[in-house]
């Protein structure tokens, strides 16, 4: 069974940056054979992707909201999964978990990452105006 521990949340001021981390572990496949990714959460409203990736290379998407001002990475090395934020809105103020699913494919849309996938507690984002 797969788990996830995110870290790196807390609070910053609009304009500012922060970067996310996602410690994975217990996955049964090689690293390269999975997609990963950011989703994000406030009360009463649905849990949303933020940002999705290919372990194995060359694909990468992002909720329009975040594209250019976010950005999500991997490193192998540490089994760990990235998301750099720049440009902090309030609007980003939210609780932010990851996830990971096996794939025998190459791309990974946020409605295959989310499907019966597990996900970590959690790590939140307030950005104050």
């Amino acid at each position: 069974q797969v788990q996830l521990v995110e870290s790196g949340g807390g609070s910053v001021q609009a304009g500012g940056s922060l970067r996310l981390s996602c410690v994975v572990s217990g996955y049964r496949y090689r690293w390269a054979f999975y997609c990963m990714a950011w989703f994000r959460q406030v009360p009463g409203k649905e849990r949303e992707g933020v940002a999705t990736i290919y372990t194995g290379g060359g694909y990468t998407d992002y909720a329009d909201s975040v594209k250019g001002r976010f950005t999500i990475s991997q490193d192998n090395a540490k089994n760990t999964l990235y998301l750099e934020m720049n440009s902090l809105k309030s609007e980003d103020t939210a609780m932010y978990y990851c996830t990971a699913r096996y794939t025998y494919g190459r791309q990974c849309p946020f409605s295959f990452v989310s499907a019966d996938s597990p996900w970590g507690q959690g790590t939140h984002v307030t950005v104050s105006s």
